[in-house]
Formats: C-alpha cells, structure tokens, sequence
C-alpha cells in the first residue's frame, strides 16, 4: 500500500515537472517555408512582451556640429571626429556603459561618471584599466561595424548592444574545461557531426560526445535568438544549404566574427582585467550570440541605432577610398562626388563608413537558399587571425585557449 502511494506521489511529481518544462498556451506559430519542412518559429506573446520592454532603444542626443578634431592628449582611436562629436561620444558612452548607481570610490566627484574610465586631474592618463579597455571596445566596434557587415548588415552595433547600461554585459562567459561546447566560439572552428559515411573515418570522427557539443551549441544559438532550429535549417535535410534558409548564411558569419572578436579584441585583455573581472580558471569574459542579441533574433530588433553615433565607424563614418596603381582612366563616385584621373589601379576598395556606403565583402556568396548552392558558390573560409583547427583534430577539434591543451579524444 505504501509502496503503491509512493508510485502515484512519484508519478505525480514527474508530470508536474512535465508540465511546467512546458510554455502554457496560447502560443503562436509562423510558417516561414513550405509546409512540412519544419522551417516555422513559435512565438509566446508573454515573452515576446518582456523582451519588446527589454529591448528599447535610448533616444540619441542631438548630433554635433562639424569641425575638425580637439588637440586631445592620448586619443588613440577617435582621432578622427570633431570636437562636438567627441564630447557626445564619452557622454553616451558613459550612459551606455556606467549604472547610475554607480559613485567614484576616490570620492572625487561622486555624480562624475567619467571617473569610471578616467582619473580626472589627469584625463590623459591611462592608469584606470577601464579606461584602456574602453579603447579596446571602440576599436572592436568599428571593425565590426566596417568588416562583418555580411553579418551585422548596415544596422551596425554600438557599446549599448551588448552593454545595456552594464558595466560588464550579460550572457557572456568564461573557460571552464577543454569538453565545453562555448569554445566553438572561441578556437574550435569544426562542429559538423553528419556523416556521409557508415563508419568513422579520419575525416569524421563523429561520435556521440561530438554530437552532444554539436546539438548544445546549436541549442545555445537557438536560445540566444529566441528562435528554433527552422530559424535556419530545413528539416528535412539538415547539413544541405540549398535547402536551408538564408539566414543560415549569415548566422555563419556571426559565428566567425564571434571567434574573431574573442581571439583578438577579448583575449588579449586578460593581463588589463584585475583578478576580480576573471574567471574561475583566470581567463577574461568572452563574447557569445547571446551577449548582443539577448533573446531576439536581431538585436534591439533590428533599430538602426548605429546610423546616429558616426565615431563608431573607421574614419570618424567617412567613407575611404583606397586606390592601388595600374595604368588606366579610373572614375570613382563616392559621396556625391565624382573623381575622374589618370591613375595607375590595381585593386579600389571603399571601406565603408556609415551606413548608405558601399558595404566590404559579405564574407561568401549567398544563393537563393543560402550558401554553397547549384551555381557552385562557396562560403569564404574564416578570417585569418582565427587559430585554425589543429590537423587530425576531428569535429570540435583544436587546442585550449593557454594552446597548452591538445587535440581532445
């Protein structure tokens, strides 16, 4: 009698547990492909309000007169935008970045929030490491903003994508051990598990640990979007791009760009952060989907917020146009204006500056279901500055972040 009480009370619980794993109704449904390919999202109206309320976007103040650059001492990034836009810069910057609860430990100025960046008898100093951190960030946002437009598009990103009013971002995260899936977004640039094969082979070392990195980075992404698998993918063939959709594409590229912005711009600062902003295992925070989009599937949805802060685009948002030589009459337009001279090209690239000039290369050709379709279009390979995968390593292969680690078994 105990014994069958104890069942039912069991069974009890479990469907509980059951029930509140699972969104209660009304939900909605989106058909976003052909019936019966999976390619739907589901939408609960409760979360989609929290997260519209959490994803606002902070007026811009008005824009600054032109001119040319201050006299600052140790401006090393924005050197490139007047005096007005300058200011307005640090203001919103400081908006964007220090809480408003936040007071200057010296007591110097406790309304100040430039103290958080900036020791302020000495404003050149370079002595508060928020400060050179903030430097890093402003380099990392212009060349996201002029060199993964394949990914960000002409909306752009600015320190408020990520930072919310923050200091440090959520949803950002730290080593833990060489198994953990996150480091795909770090040094493991491989983490396909379909076969073409029956059996393992050197070139596809699948296996069921694989496929748990594989599907807990995948689950990560979708969580990070707020969106499931169709988002991207096709049901009924999975690993096939022509039958995927083209946001797959561009999820790739993110994918990269996170790899490139934590290798380069994050990693490096481990030695600027005290002991306090590290990790369990002494490493700094590092980027994922998740530390911009925060639960949407386009960050702040899609505001077009960048358009207005034009220091956060290589040039100050000038447009620059870099001509190499080669014996020919070139006639470059740019800005309304038309240049027409004799000159020796051999490549012209405009890198762009704000939005409306003409984009830097996408990172790969996109057919009309995404990339590496029919017409043979390929997908470029990862930037360069990104460790590549150790040979031999298999799926999710490559060493630790200290590259003290090798391949994992």
């Amino acid at each position: 009698m105990i014994t069958s009480r104890i069942i039912r009370s069991g069974l009890m619980l479990a469907g509980l547990a059951a029930i509140t794993a699972c969104e209660r109704p009304p939900v909605t449904d989106t058909q976003l492909g052909f019936r019966g390919v999976g390619l739907d999202q589901v939408h609960n109206p409760r979360t989609d309000m929290l997260l519209a309320a959490a994803n606002k976007v902070p007026a811009a103040p008005p824009a600054a007169d032109s001119g040319p650059p201050g006299a600052w001492q140790n401006v090393q990034v924005l050197t490139d935008i007047s005096t007005g836009e300058f200011t307005r810069t640090m203001n919103v910057i400081s908006e964007w970045i220090v809480p408003n609860n936040w007071v200057d430990p010296k007591n110097i100025n406790r309304a100040n929030k430039c103290a958080y960046c900036h020791n302020l008898a000495n404003m050149a100093s370079d002595e508060v490491y928020t400060k050179v951190v903030a430097r890093r960030m402003l380099q990392m946002t212009r060349h996201i903003n002029s060199q993964y437009t394949g990914h960000v598009q002409q909306t752009g990103v600015t320190c408020y994508t990520c930072h919310r009013g923050n200091p440090v971002p959520a949803n950002i995260w730290y080593f833990t051990d060489r198994y953990q899936p996150l480091r795909a977004y770090l040094d493991r640039d491989d983490f396909r598990v379909q076969s073409a094969t029956v059996l393992p082979t050197n070139a596809n070392r699948s296996s069921i640990k694989q496929t748990e990195y594989a599907y807990a980075l995948m689950q990560n992404m979708s969580t990070s979007l707020g969106v499931n698998c169709g988002y991207c993918h096709n049901s009924r063939q999975w690993s096939d791009w022509d039958q995927s959709s083209p946001k797959r594409i561009v999820a790739l590229r993110g994918i990269r760009m996170t790899r490139d912005l934590n290798t380069n711009y994050l990693v490096p600062l481990q030695s600027t952060w005290p002991a306090n902003r590290l990790g369990p295992h002494g490493d700094g925070a590092k980027l994922q989907c998740a530390t911009c989009h925060n639960g949407v599937y386009k960050p702040l949805y899609g505001a077009a917020m960048a358009k207005d802060y034009p220091a956060l685009y290589p040039n100050g948002g000038k447009a620059v146009v870099d001509v190499t030589v080669l014996d020919e009459n070139v006639q470059l337009k740019e800005g309304g204006v038309t240049v027409d001279e004799q000159v020796e090209v051999i490549d012209v690239q405009v890198v762009p500056g704000m939005p409306g000039a003409a984009p830097a290369p996408a990172g790969g050709d996109v057919g009309a279901m995404g990339v590496g379709g029919k017409a043979g279009k390929q997908a470029a390979p990862a930037p360069s500055s990104v460790p590549a995968r150790d040979p031999g390593a298999g799926a999710m292969g490559g060493r630790g972040q200290s590259g003290k680690e090798g391949a994992q078994p």
